[in-house]
């Protein structure tokens, strides 16, 4: 089964990958056994390529007081609402791992209000959410819950950060119809694999 429609072969140069992005691809698939498919959809766009992941590496190791859980938790739960599956498959795999928790996921994934997370986590999401459906709404009085929760100015950053640019990937996948790969579905599924 293609991992993206016919037409996206049009816009591939089908020349040789370049030699960084080439190398980033080989780390990627030596540590998690596989290419994940958003990096075969964007390697032959280099300029794109390099942008998205500089950008979704900012994210993820800016400072404040947000973990990569957390953050992981930001992405699956506001790609669930965008309804794109690539990214709560694929990054749910990611947040099992880092959570050494089987069920975030799935919880996250269909009501985060409702999942075993903590107050804090909750007032977190539902600013992501917001900014992910609703960001020209977004007041004054929406950062009061999240101050009150002890984040920082740079952490309201970055959970807005976060949801803006995977509301972006999740329009990107869906666009591109990209499948998550098989493997992510099954890592970290039991505690001792987490």
């Amino acid at each position: 089964m293609s991992k993206v429609p016919y037409w996206f072969d049009s816009l591939s140069s089908h020349g040789a990958t370049p030699e960084d992005i080439q190398s980033t691809i080989e780390t990627v698939k030596e540590k998690s056994g596989f290419i994940p498919n958003i990096f075969t959809l964007l390697k032959d766009r280099p300029e794109e390529f390099r942008a998205f992941f500089a950008y979704h590496d900012a994210l993820m190791n800016a400072d404040g007081t947000l973990s990569k859980t957390e953050k992981e938790m930001i992405i699956v739960s506001t790609s669930a609402a965008n309804d794109c599956i690539y990214c709560v498959i694929a990054h749910g795999a990611i947040l099992r791992v880092r959570s050494k928790n089987p069920t975030i996921s799935d919880q996250l994934a269909v009501d985060f209000e409702m999942a075993d997370i903590s107050e804090r986590e909750r007032v977190m999401l539902r600013f992501a959410h917001k900014v992910s459906s609703h960001a020209k709404d977004i007041s004054e009085e929406d950062f009061e819950p999240l101050r009150d929760h002890g984040f920082t100015d740079e952490d309201i950053w970055t959970i807005g950060s976060l949801a803006a640019f995977f509301a972006l990937s999740n329009r990107l996948a869906g666009m591109s119809r990209l499948k998550p790969n098989r493997e992510f579905y099954t890592l970290g599924r039991s505690i001792k694999d987490s």
